[in-house]
């Protein structure tokens, strides 16, 4: 057989598109978005940072959406090195928090990679690890994330077009 698949290979990519399936909600009002304002999903850097200039050359990073940085591993050894802006960051996949404004080094295997979560930010998080275009609204979690204060609008819409928003007061959350 050509193509032959291990079971270490199959669990990663079981893990990604579960976590890509509980992001739904959130990839899906950021590409509601890009639709409506022509802002893109993926986000370079100074886009969402352009009063810090050290965002200003990066090419090798970016934000999905608003809320969630991403640097991709592009070295067979895992070592990444990604720029985080100031402010307290929280890994998505760990839930590791780490204070931005500084340039970070770390070593990933294949089965993870920086995914850090924006200070303050309120991510909806789906229910569903089985299919993508499930009902967004049932079961649905409100993660809030450290380095926030005031209220946060969130909107999720369910794709059959049912809208909610939801006001969070980050004050009141316990971490």
């Amino acid at each position: 057989m050509p193509w032959a698949f291990d079971d270490e290979a199959v669990d990663v990519t079981r893990q990604f598109s579960r976590l890509k399936l509980r992001l739904m909600p959130y990839l899906y009002a950021a590409a509601r978005a890009a639709a409506s304002t022509g802002v893109p999903m993926m986000r370079p850097m100074a886009l969402e940072f352009p009063d810090d200039p050290t965002t200003l050359h990066l090419d090798r990073q970016y934000m999905l959406g608003p809320d969630v940085l991403v640097a991709p591993v592009f070295s067979a050894s895992g070592d990444v090195t990604f720029y985080l802006p100031p402010g307290e960051w929280t890994h998505l996949l760990s839930g590791e928090r780490v204070t931005g404004g500084v340039w970070r080094r770390e070593t990933h295997g294949f089965d993870s990679l920086p995914l850090y979560v924006r200070p303050g930010a309120v991510l909806p998080w789906g229910a569903r690890e089985d299919r993508p275009d499930y009902d967004y609204l049932d079961g649905l979690t409100l993660r809030v994330f450290p380095g926030g204060s005031g209220v946060a609008e969130v909107t999720v819409t369910a794709p059959d077009g049912r809208t909610e928003t939801f006001r969070v007061d980050r004050a009141e959350v316990t971490e």
